[in-house]
Protein backbone atom coordinates (compact mmCIF):
# COMPACT_ATOMS: atom_id res chain seq x y z
CA UNK A 1 0.00 0.00 0.00
CA UNK A 2 2.77 2.50 0.98
CA UNK A 3 4.61 1.40 -2.45
CA UNK A 4 1.57 2.15 -4.16
CA UNK A 5 0.95 5.46 -2.55
CA UNK A 6 4.46 6.85 -3.36
CA UNK A 7 4.41 5.52 -6.89
CA UNK A 8 1.31 7.71 -7.27
CA UNK A 9 2.58 10.69 -5.70
CA UNK A 10 5.93 10.31 -8.41
CA UNK A 11 3.79 9.68 -11.22
CA UNK A 12 1.69 13.42 -10.13
CA UNK A 13 4.69 15.14 -9.41
CA UNK A 14 5.98 13.99 -12.01
CA UNK A 15 2.80 15.32 -14.58
CA UNK A 16 3.61 18.90 -12.97
CA UNK A 17 6.96 18.87 -13.91
CA UNK A 18 6.01 18.09 -17.61
CA UNK A 19 3.01 19.90 -18.22
CA UNK A 20 2.32 20.82 -21.92
CA UNK A 21 3.96 23.40 -23.32
CA UNK A 22 2.65 27.09 -24.29
CA UNK A 23 1.68 27.45 -27.97
CA UNK A 24 3.50 29.75 -29.90
CA UNK A 25 0.55 31.64 -29.93
CA UNK A 26 0.36 31.83 -26.67
CA UNK A 27 3.93 32.77 -26.28
CA UNK A 28 3.20 35.61 -28.90
CA UNK A 29 0.34 37.15 -26.99
CA UNK A 30 2.37 37.05 -23.53
CA UNK A 31 5.20 38.64 -25.50
CA UNK A 32 2.79 41.33 -27.31
CA UNK A 33 1.51 42.33 -23.77
CA UNK A 34 5.09 43.00 -22.76
CA UNK A 35 5.59 44.92 -25.40
CA UNK A 36 2.65 47.23 -25.09
CA UNK A 37 3.48 47.74 -21.80
CA UNK A 38 6.97 48.47 -22.32
CA UNK A 39 5.93 50.93 -24.58
CA UNK A 40 2.98 52.78 -22.55
CA UNK A 41 5.32 52.71 -19.50
CA UNK A 42 7.45 55.69 -21.22
CA UNK A 43 6.01 58.72 -21.12
CA UNK A 44 7.72 60.19 -23.45
CA UNK A 45 7.81 57.32 -26.15
CA UNK A 46 4.51 55.72 -25.93
CA UNK A 47 1.52 56.07 -28.33
CA UNK A 48 -0.37 59.00 -27.41
CA UNK A 49 -2.95 58.41 -25.81
CA UNK A 50 -5.56 60.66 -27.49
CA UNK A 51 -4.87 58.42 -30.24
CA UNK A 52 -5.06 55.07 -28.45
CA UNK A 53 -8.39 55.84 -26.90
CA UNK A 54 -9.60 56.53 -30.71
CA UNK A 55 -8.51 53.88 -31.72
CA UNK A 56 -10.82 50.64 -32.34
CA UNK A 57 -7.98 48.07 -32.46
CA UNK A 58 -4.64 47.49 -31.70
CA UNK A 59 -2.12 44.79 -33.53
CA UNK A 60 1.51 43.75 -32.27
CA UNK A 61 4.14 41.55 -34.01
CA UNK A 62 6.73 40.48 -31.75
CA UNK A 63 9.55 40.49 -32.33
CA UNK A 64 10.87 36.90 -32.77
CA UNK A 65 14.58 35.80 -30.96
CA UNK A 66 15.89 35.75 -34.33
CA UNK A 67 14.30 38.57 -35.39
CA UNK A 68 10.65 39.05 -37.41
CA UNK A 69 12.42 41.90 -39.71
CA UNK A 70 15.03 41.97 -41.84
CA UNK A 71 16.39 44.01 -44.27
CA UNK A 72 15.72 43.08 -47.78
CA UNK A 73 12.52 40.99 -47.35
CA UNK A 74 10.76 41.11 -44.22
CA UNK A 75 8.00 38.72 -42.59
CA UNK A 76 6.26 38.61 -38.87
CA UNK A 77 3.47 36.97 -36.93
CA UNK A 78 1.63 39.17 -34.97
CA UNK A 79 -1.76 39.29 -32.86
CA UNK A 80 -4.79 41.72 -33.36
CA UNK A 81 -7.53 42.90 -30.75
CA UNK A 82 -10.46 45.15 -30.55
CA UNK A 83 -12.91 46.65 -28.72
CA UNK A 84 -15.93 44.75 -28.27
CA UNK A 85 -17.92 46.15 -31.22
CA UNK A 86 -15.40 49.15 -31.73
CA UNK A 87 -16.49 50.64 -28.51
CA UNK A 88 -16.72 48.13 -25.46
CA UNK A 89 -14.00 46.39 -23.35
CA UNK A 90 -10.85 45.04 -25.39
CA UNK A 91 -11.73 41.51 -27.15
CA UNK A 92 -10.38 38.20 -28.48
CA UNK A 93 -7.42 37.81 -30.54
CA UNK A 94 -6.74 37.07 -34.10
CA UNK A 95 -3.56 35.75 -35.29
CA UNK A 96 -2.31 37.29 -38.64
CA UNK A 97 1.41 37.37 -40.37
CA UNK A 98 2.83 40.69 -41.70
CA UNK A 99 4.81 40.37 -44.77
CA UNK A 100 6.50 42.74 -47.71
CA UNK A 101 8.74 45.91 -47.94
CA UNK A 102 12.25 46.62 -46.66
CA UNK A 103 12.42 48.63 -43.95
CA UNK A 104 16.22 48.83 -43.23
CA UNK A 105 15.48 48.25 -39.15
CA UNK A 106 17.94 45.76 -38.30
CA UNK A 107 21.79 46.23 -38.18
CA UNK A 108 23.59 43.15 -37.21
CA UNK A 109 20.21 40.93 -36.62
CA UNK A 110 18.80 43.69 -34.50
CA UNK A 111 14.96 42.38 -33.39
CA UNK A 112 12.33 45.02 -34.15
CA UNK A 113 8.93 45.03 -32.62
CA UNK A 114 6.10 46.73 -34.74
CA UNK A 115 2.56 47.72 -32.99
CA UNK A 116 0.13 49.70 -35.40
CA UNK A 117 -3.56 51.35 -33.91
CA UNK A 118 -6.46 50.92 -36.61
CA UNK A 119 -8.60 54.43 -36.05
CA UNK A 120 -11.86 53.61 -37.46
CA UNK A 121 -14.42 50.47 -38.29
CA UNK A 122 -13.36 50.91 -41.97
CA UNK A 123 -9.95 50.12 -41.29
CA UNK A 124 -11.07 47.44 -39.29
CA UNK A 125 -12.51 45.55 -41.74
CA UNK A 126 -10.41 45.80 -44.33
CA UNK A 127 -7.76 43.98 -42.22
CA UNK A 128 -10.02 40.99 -42.78
CA UNK A 129 -9.91 40.98 -46.59
CA UNK A 130 -7.16 38.65 -47.72
CA UNK A 131 -3.91 40.32 -48.29
CA UNK A 132 -4.33 43.65 -47.37
CA UNK A 133 -1.72 45.85 -48.59
CA UNK A 134 -0.90 48.72 -46.48
CA UNK A 135 -0.55 52.03 -48.50
CA UNK A 136 -3.09 50.42 -51.47
CA UNK A 137 -6.20 49.17 -49.71
CA UNK A 138 -6.14 50.55 -46.76
CA UNK A 139 -4.16 54.07 -45.73
CA UNK A 140 -1.35 54.01 -43.10
CA UNK A 141 0.76 56.59 -41.72
CA UNK A 142 3.50 56.72 -39.37
CA UNK A 143 2.20 57.73 -36.13
CA UNK A 144 3.58 59.86 -33.90
CA UNK A 145 5.04 59.10 -30.57
CA UNK A 146 4.81 60.20 -27.16
CA UNK A 147 1.91 59.99 -24.60
CA UNK A 148 0.61 63.42 -25.00
CA UNK A 149 1.46 64.30 -28.62
CA UNK A 150 -1.42 65.24 -31.07
CA UNK A 151 -1.67 64.38 -34.35
CA UNK A 152 -2.18 67.47 -36.28
CA UNK A 153 -1.76 66.61 -39.98
CA UNK A 154 -4.12 65.80 -42.58
CA UNK A 155 -2.29 62.52 -43.11
CA UNK A 156 -2.63 61.38 -39.70
CA UNK A 157 -6.59 62.37 -39.21
CA UNK A 158 -6.86 60.50 -42.27
CA UNK A 159 -5.28 57.52 -41.83
CA UNK A 160 -6.81 54.34 -41.15
CA UNK A 161 -3.71 52.80 -39.06
CA UNK A 162 -0.85 54.20 -37.36
CA UNK A 163 1.89 52.10 -38.09
CA UNK A 164 5.14 51.71 -35.24
CA UNK A 165 8.36 50.09 -34.25
CA UNK A 166 10.38 49.41 -31.53
CA UNK A 167 14.06 48.43 -31.84
CA UNK A 168 16.85 48.83 -29.09
CA UNK A 169 14.69 50.30 -26.89
CA UNK A 170 13.68 53.12 -29.19
CA UNK A 171 9.97 53.64 -30.16
CA UNK A 172 9.09 55.49 -33.35
CA UNK A 173 6.63 56.02 -35.86
CA UNK A 174 7.45 53.91 -38.72
CA UNK A 175 5.94 53.75 -42.19
CA UNK A 176 4.82 50.21 -43.35
CA UNK A 177 3.52 51.00 -46.59
CA UNK A 178 3.83 48.39 -49.07
CA UNK A 179 3.41 45.55 -46.38
CA UNK A 180 0.48 43.05 -46.47
CA UNK A 181 -0.98 41.57 -43.46
CA UNK A 182 -3.01 38.89 -44.20
CA UNK A 183 -5.05 36.95 -41.09
CA UNK A 184 -3.14 33.42 -39.60
CA UNK A 185 -6.36 30.76 -40.03
CA UNK A 186 -3.93 27.97 -38.89
CA UNK A 187 -2.70 30.06 -36.03
CA UNK A 188 -6.10 31.18 -34.89
CA UNK A 189 -7.08 27.06 -34.65
CA UNK A 190 -4.20 26.03 -32.50
CA UNK A 191 -5.33 29.23 -30.44
CA UNK A 192 -8.72 28.27 -30.02
CA UNK A 193 -8.89 24.73 -30.70
CA UNK A 194 -10.98 24.71 -33.39
CA UNK A 195 -11.40 26.54 -36.89
CA UNK A 196 -12.65 29.94 -36.19
CA UNK A 197 -12.79 33.40 -38.67
CA UNK A 198 -11.03 36.78 -37.89
CA UNK A 199 -14.27 38.70 -38.74
CA UNK A 200 -16.44 36.40 -35.84
CA UNK A 201 -13.07 36.85 -33.62
CA UNK A 202 -12.91 40.83 -33.83
CA UNK A 203 -16.27 41.97 -35.22
CA UNK A 204 -19.36 39.70 -34.46
CA UNK A 205 -17.38 38.88 -30.53
CA UNK A 206 -19.08 35.38 -31.25
CA UNK A 207 -15.49 33.69 -29.75
CA UNK A 208 -14.73 34.37 -26.23
CA UNK A 209 -10.82 35.11 -25.37
CA UNK A 210 -8.63 32.78 -24.00
CA UNK A 211 -7.11 32.25 -21.46
CA UNK A 212 -3.92 33.21 -22.67
CA UNK A 213 -5.04 36.52 -23.81
CA UNK A 214 -6.34 37.87 -20.84
CA UNK A 215 -2.77 39.43 -19.47
CA UNK A 216 -3.11 41.41 -23.13
CA UNK A 217 -6.42 42.66 -23.06
CA UNK A 218 -6.03 43.71 -18.90
CA UNK A 219 -2.61 45.91 -20.21
CA UNK A 220 -4.80 47.25 -22.58
CA UNK A 221 -7.37 48.31 -20.42
CA UNK A 222 -5.30 50.33 -18.35
CA UNK A 223 -4.08 52.55 -20.29
CA UNK A 224 -7.12 52.76 -22.43
CA UNK A 225 -10.44 51.23 -20.66
CA UNK A 226 -12.95 53.19 -23.17
CA UNK A 227 -12.74 54.38 -26.62
CA UNK A 228 -13.43 54.07 -30.04
CA UNK A 229 -15.91 54.02 -32.41
CA UNK A 230 -19.21 51.70 -33.06
CA UNK A 231 -18.83 48.89 -36.35
CA UNK A 232 -20.94 49.82 -38.75
CA UNK A 233 -21.20 48.14 -41.93
CA UNK A 234 -19.64 44.93 -40.86
CA UNK A 235 -21.23 42.34 -42.56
Amino acid sequence: MRNTLALMLLFLSGSTCFAAPKSKEAERLENATYVINEIMSTPENGIPLDLLNKAVCVGIVPAEKKGAFIVGGSFGRGALVCRIHGTGAWGAPSMFTIYGGSYGLQIGGQSTDIVFIVMNSGGARKLLQSGVKLGGDVSAAAGPVGRDAKAETDVLLHAEILTYSRSRGLFAGLSLVGSVIKQDEDGNQRLYGHAVTAKDVLLRDKVPAPEAAKPLDDILTKWSPRGGEPFVNMG
